[in-house]
């Protein structure tokens, strides 16, 4: 029950901030790259890109697990391919996280 619920969870809120960045790039779009990085560099802004990052890597995690799960039947294939899979987003994270760190140093 705990994975089903993640899922939904990240699912409502990466709908909402996919809603938020539409709206804000139809109607006040940053015009250069000063500007993407101070909208970036907003704590509040940080933050709210910081928890759709997470919740994309969940939502995708819980995805990919269930699939894998179902699917894969050979557990040494299948525990490669989640190891992977970890690593994976794990990468896809620090990376964004470190994106976000770095426009608030620049």
């Amino acid at each position: 029950l705990k994975a089903w619920a993640l899922q939904r969870v990240t699912a409502i809120y990466v709908g909402l901030f996919a809603l938020y960045l539409l709206l804000a790039m139809l109607f006040a779009p940053p015009a250069n790259y000063e500007e993407w990085r101070a909208w970036f560099a907003a704590p509040l802004m940080g933050i709210a890109t910081l928890v759709f990052v997470v919740s994309i890597l969940l939502h995708a995690w819980v995805g990919i697990r269930d699939v894998l799960i179902d699917y894969v039947k050979p557990i040494a294939v299948r525990a490669t391919l989640l190891s992977l899979v970890a690593l994976g987003l794990m990468a896809c994270g620090l990376w964004a996280s470190q994106s976000l760190i770095l426009v608030r140093l620049v």
